[in-house]
């Protein structure tokens, strides 16, 4: 049986059904003696002022729930980081890769948690730092992806890759997407990239728009350190990670990716198997 003393709760932006699901969901855990850590948002749509901010939320907590889609799994996942504590994920999103617990399952699936008979799903973090000048000047986690692309103005970005301690390619391209397996389903794809069973373990390179094109995605093995540079003029280039938070690049930036120890322990229904997402949410076989 799973001990749960403490849970975060983190709640999509502008959701009329999380400010609906809320009330009673805290009600439930209190119920059973589990304390509420909601997030700002959360507290907002409880009425309340004692919201946590979202990269403190989940501090000495046994359980995060996530009340939204995809993105605000992916905020919760970074707000977690390297604690490796059990993210629950209820779908009031769109297509939800990451979010397959339907509002439905909500209590059932909390019940089965509480038990210890639920289905968790280790998802690895990959690393991704910048090297300017020989100093680290930032480091994030990503669950999805690091993405590097043009800004605004720019044309085609030229970036010099590099796996371990082999060229890989000098892309001329609008951008490349260095991705986990959990990430395959994302932008990755949308680029054209390979869909990764989620316990392959490997990191895809899969470049936006190359002017090459035979440049194709590359896989690469788990355990490769991945060197980007920047060849561009300083803030060409952007970083992005998990499409949500990053910087500008300088011209001769190294962005340094690898896959971490660290992993997303992400609660799965029982019954929803990898490709019975696939087929859900890309509508594999319809007629």
């Amino acid at each position: 049986m799973a001990v749960v003393k403490t849970v975060a709760i983190v709640s999509k932006p502008n959701s009329p059904q999380a400010a609906e699901v809320l009330p009673g969901l805290v009600e439930w855990l209190e119920r059973r003696s589990i304390a509420v850590r909601p997030d700002e948002l959360s507290a907002r749509y409880l009425g309340r002022t004692d919201g946590f901010a979202r990269d403190e939320v989940t501090q000495g907590c046994d359980m995060v729930i996530v009340l939204g889609g995809d993105g605000t799994l992916l905020s919760a996942a970074r707000a977690i980081g390297r604690r490796e504590i059990p993210l629950f994920p209820v779908n009031l999103g769109g297509l939800g890769f990451l979010t397959a617990i339907i509002i439905d399952e909500l209590y059932p699936e909390l019940e089965r948690f509480l038990r210890g008979e639920s289905r968790i799903a280790k998802r690895k973090l990959l690393s991704a730092e910048v090297e300017r000048q020989g100093q680290t000047t930032c480091a994030y986690h990503a669950l999805n992806d690091a993405v590097l692309t043009k800004t605004a103005l720019a044309r085609m970005i030229d970036l010099d890759a590099h796996v371990d301690n082999q060229l890989v390619c000098n892309y001329k391209a609008d951008g490349l997407i260095i991705s986990t397996p959990t990430g395959s389903t994302a932008y990755s794809l949308s680029a054209g990239g390979p869909i990764i069973f989620p316990s392959v373990p490997t990191i895809c390179l899969t470049p936006i728009c190359p002017h090459m094109l035979t440049n194709r995605p590359v896989l690469v093995p788990e355990t490769s350190i991945i060197r980007i540079i920047s060849k561009g003029p300083d803030e060409s280039v952007f970083l992005t990670i998990d499409g949500q938070v990053g910087e500008p690049l300088h011209e001769g930036d190294i962005v340094i990716c690898r896959s971490t120890q660290y992993s997303l322990h992400l609660v799965r229904p029982p019954h929803m198997m990898f490709f019975d997402v696939l087929r859900e949410k890309l509508k594999w076989g319809e007629r």
